[in-house]
């Protein structure tokens, strides 16, 4: 990925919600430089979510049917950070 596209979505992952940019914060420095394909796409679909969404996704509430999806969600969910609230 693009220094350029990589910056585009460190800012995408600014959120209203401190759990969710800690979320997506750990997310991208993890497995940012890596994405590609399938996985680059869902992750951009993901960011179009609202923020109850994305934490429902993230603590297991809800669950996409979308396989690509569902591989980026399983990887937020390494990256989430517990006690947060």
């Amino acid at each position: 990925m693009q220094t350029v596209e990589y910056r585009r979505l460190q800012w995408q992952c600014r959120r209203g919600l401190l759990e969710n940019d800690l979320v997506l914060e750990r997310f991208l420095e993890l497995h940012g430089p890596g994405l590609g394909g399938e996985r680059l796409r869902a992750f951009r679909e993901l960011l179009r979510y609202s923020d109850d969404d994305l934490r429902d996704l993230v603590t297991g509430r809800s669950e996409s049917d979308d396989p690509a999806m569902s591989d980026i969600v399983a990887l937020l969910r390494t990256c989430e950070i517990r006690g947060v609230r």
